[in-house]
């Protein structure tokens, strides 16, 4: 009996969980043209120039395409660089709107709507798996990221980015708070130090390469710009002097993105004779 309770919760939670994600995915604001989505879409090219070099011809995953409807689309610069690009999103609206993003620029996406917790792909499909901040957002990670290492191939190589529990400007202090407060827009969200994080990929069989970061800024600008820029767009200027001055900092010196609201770490799919399936 307590099993069948057990059960129904889960569903239950799982039913409410699929109506956030489709509602945000409908009803959330467009994030491209803000100056801070402009300097998180350039360390993102940043990110994964370092760490996916040669991508023509390579199968990629995105493991959420909050990015390619709402933010950066990073994916249409991933194709542009010779990625055949899938992706999977819980949310239909999401799923749609960046089929059709990508379509507008030119590019092929295959999307589909799924839960990175349940891949629908066969083992070893993929070149390349691109996930950030998708993990956090449930209490299943660590099954999310074997769920990742299932479908690289040997060899493989997966990024995975999630929120700097360190951050110096205090972020997740900030975040949670304003979930407290139900004024976070993006769902429960949870934090991790760079050894966690690697803890977990080394737990899902996936060898660490490195652990960096992307985004020096403070959180509470990237959310003061957003704001701005979809309900106060004059005021937008002022936000992106700010945002532009973290911007030059970091190109200026790059470790200092190793001190950003998101880490990312590099993670490899170990050869068959690992002894994991």
């Amino acid at each position: 009996m307590s099993d069948s309770r057990e059960d129904d919760a889960a569903r239950r939670r799982g039913a409410g969980y699929r109506r956030f994600w489709a509602a945000v995915g409908r009803d959330f604001p467009d994030l491209d043209g803000a100056r801070s989505t402009r300097h998180y879409r350039r360390d993102e090219e940043w990110l994964l120039g370092r760490a996916l070099p040669d991508l023509d011809g390579r199968r990629l995953l995105k493991t959420d395409l909050w990015d390619e409807a709402k933010n950066t689309r990073i994916l249409s610069w991933l194709a542009g660089r010779g990625a055949a690009c899938h992706g999977v999103d819980i949310s239909p609206p999401i799923v749609g709107s960046a089929r059709r993003e990508l379509a507008m620029r030119g590019r092929r996406l295959s999307g589909v709507v799924a839960d990175v917790r349940a891949l629908p792909y066969r083992d070893g499909i993929f070149d390349a798996v691109y996930s950030m901040g998708t993990v956090e957002h449930f209490e299943e990670t660590e099954h999310a990221l074997t769920e990742i290492r299932r479908v690289l191939r040997p060899g493989g190589r997966a990024v995975i980015g999630v929120p700097n529990r360190f951050d110096p400007f205090a972020r997740p202090l900030l975040v949670w708070l304003l979930h407290s407060l139900g004024l976070y827009g993006y769902g429960d969200e949870k934090c991790y130090s760079r050894r966690v994080l690697r803890r977990m990929l080394e737990r899902a069989g996936l060898t660490v390469e490195w652990v960096d970061g992307i985004l020096f800024l403070p959180g509470w600008l990237r959310m003061l710009d957003l704001a701005c820029w979809t309900w106060a767009r004059p005021l937008a200027k002022l936000t992106a002097v700010a945002v532009g001055f973290f911007d030059t900092l970091s190109r200026r010196w790059p470790r200092l993105r190793r001190h950003g609201y998101l880490l990312a770490a590099l993670a490899v799919r170990a050869d068959p004779g690992d002894g994991r399936t």
